[in-house]
């Protein structure tokens, strides 16, 4: 059974959170399942929020990068 954890920015999604997370849930799950022929009740999904200040890209907060300093 596929276990998938999604990390995203909690700001990134914030205008449609569970909108966004529905869409890309299915799409996750639609894609292992016809990529590995099984069933999609078989595939799990499961999201994390990351505050934009505690996420780093090369040692820059994504806060930062976001705004584009």
């Amino acid at each position: 059974m596929p276990f998938v954890n999604i990390r995203l920015v909690r700001e990134v999604i914030a205008n449609d959170p569970e909108g966004i997370k529905a869409k890309v849930s299915t799409s996750v799950t639609n894609a292992l399942s016809e990529a590995a022929g099984i069933p999609k009740e078989n595939v799990w999904v499961v999201f994390e929020e990351v505050a934009e200040v505690d996420w780093f890209a090369g040692g820059t907060r994504v806060k930062e990068l976001r705004a584009g300093s």
